[in-house]
């Protein structure tokens, strides 16, 4: 069904609030979801509000501070979501840099981190440089294995240019975790090869891959990637075993590249972009580009579809 952005932002609002959010929390959260929605990451979206409300109550308390030097910060997320935590954490690293040049910022106790492009574009409007890891449940399984040994872990890199940035943000799964929950509310099966069952046989079936685990992104290589990135996330402060939707762990590196990186940033991209193309019809492009161009026809149009369940689901957590 057709929903105006507007109402889509309101009713993920509504739904914060009534989750015991205040205003501005509520605010922050829906912005995020919204956007992931807008860009067509909708297993991320609106979806997610659901995902959010269906994580049994625990007592959450304010983000604090436990550990500060002039440029890094400990970050104890308070068990407050992610869009938050993720936000507070990058608005912090951010003062350091504006005064310092580098910063490092390390957050724990945190859940549902999101897409670190959206903390990663804070940076980059700012002329930033931002490298960002984010550890999770142990959905995924270790090439070679079929148990979960690692989070779904994305890792993001943001380069600010002088007519748009690159940001390449990545999760080191096949699917996301996500993927799963959305195609199990919708009655979808998953694509081959991304999931196994709790027996560690291949299904195509998300109940069953949630029970399971899901398969590493790029083989070896992948893996040892989502590895890292768990090993970062335990850095950070997360628990070494991340329980479920708890404890997740994320690291934010900030630098400033000087004034004139970014018309190199772009000079570089233009030239990437020139590369032969092994399909005529598939242009090359930048990283990015997509969510960016996806983005402003959305908002241009003042609309997004949203699957009949998911509103449904969601206007009564709104009432």
């Amino acid at each position: 069904m057709r929903v105006a952005l507007d109402e889509a932002g309101a009713l993920l609002e509504s739904v914060m609030r009534r989750l015991g959010h205040d205003a501005v929390e509520a605010a922050v959260i829906a912005d995020h979801l919204l956007d992931s929605e807008i860009r067509g990451f909708r297993q991320g979206g609106l979806a997610r509000a659901l995902s959010i409300a269906e994580r049994p109550a625990r007592a959450r308390s304010p983000m604090r501070v436990t550990h500060e030097t002039a440029v890094a910060a400990r970050l104890d997320g308070g068990d407050n979501v992610g869009y938050l935590v993720g936000r507070r954490a990058m608005e912090l690293a951010l003062s350091k840099v504006r005064a310092h040049g580098i910063a490092i910022v390390a957050a724990h106790n945190t859940w549902y981190t999101g897409m670190l492009s959206y903390y990663a574009e804070m940076a980059v409007a700012e002329g930033k440089v931002a490298m960002i890891a984010s550890n999770a449940t142990a959905w995924v399984a270790p090439h070679g294995a079929t148990e979960g040994r690692f989070g779904t872990n994305p890792i993001c890199f943001g380069f600010p240019g002088k007519d748009a940035p690159v940001i390449w943000d990545i999760g080191t799964s096949i699917i996301i975790h996500a993927d799963a929950m959305l195609a199990r509310r919708l009655g979808k099966k998953l694509p081959e090869g991304v999931a196994y069952d709790a027996a560690g046989s291949p299904t195509t079936d998300p109940a069953a891959a949630l029970s399971g685990a899901l398969v590493a992104w790029g083989g070896a290589k992948g893996s040892g990637l989502g590895l890292v990135v768990q090993l970062l996330g335990i850095m950070a402060g997360s628990t070494v075993i991340p329980q479920d939707l708890q404890g997740f762990g994320m690291l934010i590196v900030a630098m400033d590249p000087g004034e004139d990186f970014g018309a190199k940033v772009s000079e570089y991209a233009d030239w990437v972009r020139t590369a032969r193309a092994s399909n005529p019809d598939a242009p090359v492009r930048m990283p990015f580009e997509r969510s960016m161009r996806d983005r402003a026809a959305v908002r241009a149009a003042g609309f997004i579809e949203v699957p009949e369940v998911i509103h449904d689901k969601l206007r009564k957590l709104a009432a």
